[in-house]
């Protein structure tokens, strides 16, 4: 990759992008922050761009910068067989979720436009003087996870890797330094051959080991947790080069686009002023 290209962080940054700041800058890339959530008038001709930040500056500079920035489908996890999930994954509308009337953990698939958590039921997700009754939400069975991995997947495979959770309390460590990494590796192939061409070729994916209580999960079980936009998840303990060279293609000049990767590109919005 030549060195003439932009990196724009977003001004909320946080430890992945000092780290990415950083490795970009190594590579003699121009790197910097952004200090408000619009394009610098200064950077509007400069190409060619990458960014890291989350949806909201995403839609604010990308299309002005030129960038295709690859995201999973809404409806990936759902779609996925039930021995990779381990639980019951469904996709429905904000007016539908509403009206649930059983525990379940609920988010958004994709953007956070309300809390990720359990719900006791639909009652306490957003009204619609908040949130437009046909947003889409994901329901989950619940699941207790005893350990939880990031992977960030280049090309269809673990390009970088870390643990970031054990028994629900933040625990970072390189992959290389947990106990389970053969096993990670061994799922997340098992995974990503699956899923091959129904995920965009830079792209985050989280694994779990279940304990045992969830449903359906059985003791020891690995699962997929979630797949996330790489231009918008946090490194943990992965290697910031490696998470660099995934960032790079998922957030990249549009003219760079490869063909297999068109329908993964989130449709940026047009900023008007």
């Amino acid at each position: 990759m030549t060195t003439d290209r932009l990196l724009l962080l977003a001004p909320r940054i946080n430890d992945t992008g000092l780290q990415l700041l950083t490795a970009a800058r190594r590579r003699g890339m121009r790197a910097q922050t952004a200090t408000a959530w619009r394009l610098p008038e200064e950077l509007r001709e400069v190409r060619p761009a990458h960014l890291y930040g989350g949806p909201l500056f995403a839609d604010a500079v990308g299309r002005g910068l030129g960038i295709a920035a690859l995201e999973p489908a809404e409806d990936w996890l759902v779609r996925l067989p039930r021995e990779l999930t381990r639980r019951t994954v469904e996709l429905t509308t904000l007016a539908e979720a509403r009206r649930l009337r059983r525990p379940a953990f609920l988010k958004p698939p994709a953007d956070k436009l309300f809390p990720a958590r359990i719900y006791p039921d639909g009652t306490g997700l957003p009204g619609p003087d908040a949130l437009d009754d046909d947003t889409l939400v994901q329901i989950s069975d619940i699941v207790a996870f005893r350990r939880e991995y990031r992977l960030f997947v280049l090309d269809g495979a673990v390009h970088t890797a870390s643990r970031y959770l054990v028994d629900g309390q933040l625990n970072v460590a390189p992959l290389a330094e947990d106990p389970y990494r053969a096993e990670v590796h061994a799922f997340a192939a098992q995974v990503l051959a699956a899923c091959a061409g129904t995920l965009p070729s830079a792209v985050v994916v989280d694994v779990g080991l279940l304990d045992g209580d969830g449903a359906g999960g059985g003791p020891g079980a690995w699962c997929v947790v979630e797949a996330n936009m790489a231009w918008a998840s946090g490194g943990y303990g992965c290697d910031p080069d490696r998470v660099l060279d995934v960032v790079l293609r998922a957030a990249g000049p549009l003219a760079d686009l490869a063909p297999a990767d068109e329908p993964f590109c989130r449709a940026l919005a047009t900023v008007v002023g």
